[in-house]
């Protein structure tokens, strides 16, 4: 039964990040992700509505444009499943809607707002691991949809303000004593992400992350692939870091707080 309630945000959360997919290759590149159809990158010929089906689409073509032959990205794929995956993730953590009232694409609203807000962070992690920038507009968003989240739980804006300062004060300290310690996109979408999650998963997220890129930077190290002075994206990890603060952090927290 839960895998026929699951078809539907499935689908949902891999169209809203492929969606995404469009967002990361055209903002970068200062083209709006909502002006005009997509279209390949290598022939430009307009894509019809059966190459978009997301991700049975690309497995149909076999990853590979049907007018020019070129080959599709991997990561489109990947980039929707991960989707898919979160649709299912927002469904088992927020619950189902019976009724329309309740919801949308089978999500409650809760559920809904927060894929959408898990999309708006998959356009951060791809933008960033390819620019090392984080787009303004993606930030506000992001504070847009904490907001929206406070509209359906009024009695958490002391939270949900504390959520926005806890990480992102720190890590604007630390960048004021360190120069380049941490970018200015990286502290915004701390403070924008903290708004919708409240300041105990906001500070579970940022250890995380933390957690995360310290073991991929010692891996670089490691292999030789940086030195000290090198910087890397670390937005990918934050997004990551709050994705699993979002899903499982009341978990998280519960199991760290049971050995105290």
């Amino acid at each position: 039964m839960f895998c026929l309630q699951a078809l539907v945000p499935f689908f949902a959360g891999a169209a809203l990040f492929s969606f995404m997919n469009v967002a990361a290759w055209r903002l970068p590149r200062g083209q709006n992700p909502l002006d005009g159809r997509s279209a390949c990158p290598a022939c430009g010929h307009v894509l019809g509505a059966a190459d978009l089906v997301p991700v049975l689409g690309w497995l149909a073509l076999r990853g590979r444009c049907r007018y020019c032959g070129s080959p599709i990205p991997v990561r489109y794929l990947l980039v929707e499943l991960v989707g898919g995956a979160l649709g299912v993730g927002c469904l088992q953590r927020f619950g189902p809607a019976l009724t329309l009232a309740e919801g949308l694409f089978g999500l409650r609203w809760e559920g809904l707002l927060a894929l959408v807000w898990c999309g708006l962070l998959g356009a951060v992690t791809l933008i960033d691991a390819d620019t090392m920038t984080i787009p303004d507009r993606l930030n506000a968003l992001l504070a847009a949809a904490g907001l929206l989240g406070l509209l359906l739980h009024p009695g958490l804006w002391a939270n949900r303000l504390l959520g926005a300062l806890c990480v992102s004060v720190p890590m604007l300290l630390l960048c004021l004593a360190i120069p380049g310690g941490f970018g200015g996109g990286d502290i915004k979408l701390m403070a924008a992400a903290g708004l919708f999650l409240g300041w105990q998963r906001t500070l579970l997220a940022g250890f995380l992350a933390l957690v995360g890129g310290g073991a991929y930077g010692i891996w670089l190290l490691a292999a030789r692939r940086a030195g000290r002075r090198d910087h890397f994206a670390f937005g990918p990890f934050l997004c990551a870091g709050l994705v699993i603060a979002l899903l499982f952090g009341e978990e998280l927290l519960r199991w760290y707080f049971s050995f105290l």
